[in-house]
């Protein structure tokens, strides 16, 4: 059973859930870089990251290293961005649409999660979604509990299949 970690990552914070994730669980990873991401910090970033999920961006991603039709197991991460999930992920949605894969969904946000699960449930309707988890700024809130956290539950989540 081949498995693959795929994210999105702004500030590091869902790439050290996923880093941990793959390494938990043997996985092979994939990071989705846009060619040219947001470069606001502070409040802007809010302003401009809300809009792009606002107008349904799709950022140009620079090539994929990884052919992720041929994995079985998918766990797919994002920051949340106006309660939904990063533009990078649309344009990756839209380029493979997904079938018949067994997904876990993993997110990483500085206050709520929203409906961000909801909104990547409805994306990945056709396929059988394994579970979900989110982290609250894990880099600055108890890392080592935080990373505990996500290898317990990579581990059960393989334990299911």
């Amino acid at each position: 059973m081949k498995k693959i970690v795929i994210f999105y990552s702004f500030e590091g914070d869902t790439k050290l859930i996923a880093e941990n994730i793959a390494q938990t669980i043997g996985a092979d990873i994939l990071e989705l870089k846009p060619k040219e991401d947001l470069k606001s910090k502070g409040i802007m970033k809010y302003v401009w990251g809300g809009k792009a999920v606002m107008m349904h961006e799709q950022p140009e991603l620079l090539p994929l290293d990884k052919d992720v039709d041929s994995y079985d197991v998918l766990f797919i991460g994002t920051p949340v961005w106006a309660w939904s999930y990063a533009p990078a992920l649309n344009t990756f949605f839209s380029a493979h649409l997904l079938s018949g894969k067994k997904i876990a969904l993993f997110c990483c946000h500085g206050g709520a999660k929203g409906k961000i699960f909801d909104h990547m449930k409805e994306v990945l309707k056709d396929n059988e979604i394994l579970g979900e988890i989110d982290f609250k700024d894990p880099l600055k809130n108890n890392t080592d509990e935080n990373i505990e956290k996500v290898k317990k539950w990579a581990e059960n989540i393989m334990e299911t299949l």
